[in-house]
């Protein structure tokens, strides 16, 4: 993206992340780990990272203005909505005509729920800045 972006462009990144680790910390706990790799299984999903490492990364690449936010108590509604459609007649066969990795990752979205409430999943909003001109 900062390659891309304008000088001056606004650069937003709207992603799911793991907790930011603790001081006292290296990496995250061995469940938490166990947890966030059934969801990359299911979703084929990369590594996880945390906000703080894409501050770190922005801050590598000489951007600006860069700020984070924890947008995760305004999204928590979202997984038992999917979660309750999907058990509506319609999404039940909406999910059976999708195929299988459909219905995968339906059924891993209790985990994303599970990390959510466990404070490990947030759903995280960073912006910056390209430096140059307006």
């Amino acid at each position: 993206l900062a390659r891309v972006a304008a000088p001056g462009g606004t650069i937003i990144i709207v992603t799911w992340c793991h907790r930011n680790l603790d001081p006292s910390e290296t990496s995250l706990k061995p469940d938490e780990l166990s947890l966030l790799k059934r969801i990359c299984d299911a979703y084929y999903l990369p590594d996880w990272c945390s906000p703080s490492d894409y501050v770190n990364i922005a801050k590598s690449l000489s951007l600006e203005d860069i700020k984070t936010a924890d947008w995760s108590e305004n999204v928590a509604p979202f997984w038992p909505a999917v979660i309750k459609s999907a058990l509506t007649w319609k999404g039940f066969t909406s999910l059976l005509t999708t195929g299988w990795k459909t219905i995968r990752g339906a059924m891993v979205m209790p985990l994303m729920i599970q990390g959510y409430k466990k404070g490990l999943i947030k759903f995280t909003i960073i912006t910056c800045r390209k430096p140059g001109a307006a």
